[in-house]
């Protein structure tokens, strides 16, 4: 299953560091972000709960970049 969320994020470092931190979030099979559109998007592995994930991946992108945010 693969979704889109809207984010927010200051530059394009950043969210390269996000995009790292949610395709290692247990759960995500793959993971893009976007500075220029503001948007990721994560495939989910088979059988994730899809909820619990994303906190999760939220979680992890605000460890990298504190003033992020991933609007779920």
């Amino acid at each position: 299953m693969k979704k889109s969320y809207k984010i927010e994020v200051d530059c394009v470092n950043c969210a390269n560091q996000m995009e790292e931190a949610a395709k290692n979030t247990p759960g995500v099979k793959n993971c893009s972000v976007s500075f220029m559109t503001l948007k990721m998007k994560v495939e989910f592995d088979e059988g994730a709960d899809v909820a619990a994930v994303m906190q999760d991946v939220r979680a992890n992108c605000k460890k990298v970049e504190e003033d992020c945010e991933v609007y779920i």
